[in-house]
């Protein structure tokens, strides 16, 4: 096994950002990739003009990859926030403005995968009424993933880089996930193991794919430290993706590291050209 039997796709809002939102499905496609995925593209709508949404969805069409996965709203990221659905008041609102719009995005592309960032916690208001509202969000978020065929993701940040995060271990994200697939019985909430913040986190990886793989909806990638690509940590990616494969885990592996000081297209050397269309 290794690097060349894993189906990656390309995260276009951390990689290839040296370029505008609409040229960047093609420069993926032109590196040999045709898989992508994206953290909300409009930090400042939930619910930018049609138009807008017309020009990325003929962007992707037009580059020839398919959108596998797709950020709700999710305040100012790459930024401050680290989500809106568990923030009272103006964005609680903005993320269920966002809910119908990004599932119909995803689904006019055929994308299956629905990540809900749960947001940070917000000094001076009790944690319970935060995690109350986001269970009520992500369970509105479930419903419309539900709606359009498609998976709701929960994803663990870490601690040193998201110290407002709530959830910053596997056990927290599954906990989420198993509230939400008991509230609706959709059974369609899932995990997003990024193997990245898991690390940040000291979390023993091996232990938690042992675990959780077979509640994990889509895997992200980047090395540590310094979140660059395959190589330039100390991570044993490529073991690591192995595991996961042998314990069923078969959906897509996502490339959300950052190039380093070179163009993105040049980010890709660990990864044998034949290899990087999704199969």
């Amino acid at each position: 096994m290794g690097f060349a039997d894993q189906r990656f796709n390309v995260n276009l809002s951390i990689l290839f950002t040296e370029l505008p939102l609409l040229e960047r499905p093609a420069a993926a496609a032109a590196a040999g990739f045709t898989a992508v995925e994206l953290w909300w593209p409009w930090v400042d709508s939930p619910t930018p003009e049609q138009s807008e949404l017309d020009a990325l969805r003929k962007a992707i069409e037009d580059a020839g990859v398919r959108l596998t996965g797709l950020n709700f709203y999710a305040g100012r990221l790459p930024g401050p926030d680290r989500g809106a659905l568990s923030l009272p008041g103006e964005e609680s609102e903005r993320f269920r403005a966002n809910i119908d719009v990004a599932a119909d995005f995803a689904a006019s592309l055929g994308c299956t995968a629905l990540n809900a960032l749960y947001g940070n916690r917000v000094e001076g208001v009790d944690p319970a009424e935060q995690d109350a509202l986001a269970l009520e969000n992500l369970v509105l978020a479930a419903r419309a993933a539900d709606r359009i065929g498609a998976i709701l993701l929960i994803e663990t940040l870490n601690q040193p880089e998201s110290p407002r995060y709530p959830l910053v271990s596997a056990p927290a994200g599954i906990g989420v996930v198993d509230k939400v697939n008991e509230a609706t019985g959709l059974g369609n909430a899932k995990f997003l193991m990024d193997l990245y913040h898991l690390s940040m986190n000291g979390e023993d990886l091996p232990q938690v794919i042992a675990a959780y793989a077979d509640r994990t909806g889509h895997v992200q990638i980047a090395d540590n430290p310094g979140r660059g690509a395959p190589g330039t940590g100390t991570l044993p990616l490529e073991e690591l993706l192995d595991q996961l494969a042998k314990a069923g885990y078969e959906g897509f592996v996502g490339l959300e590291y950052k190039p380093g000081d070179r163009p993105s297209a040049e980010a890709f050397d660990w990864l044998p050209a034949a290899a990087r269309a999704a199969r």
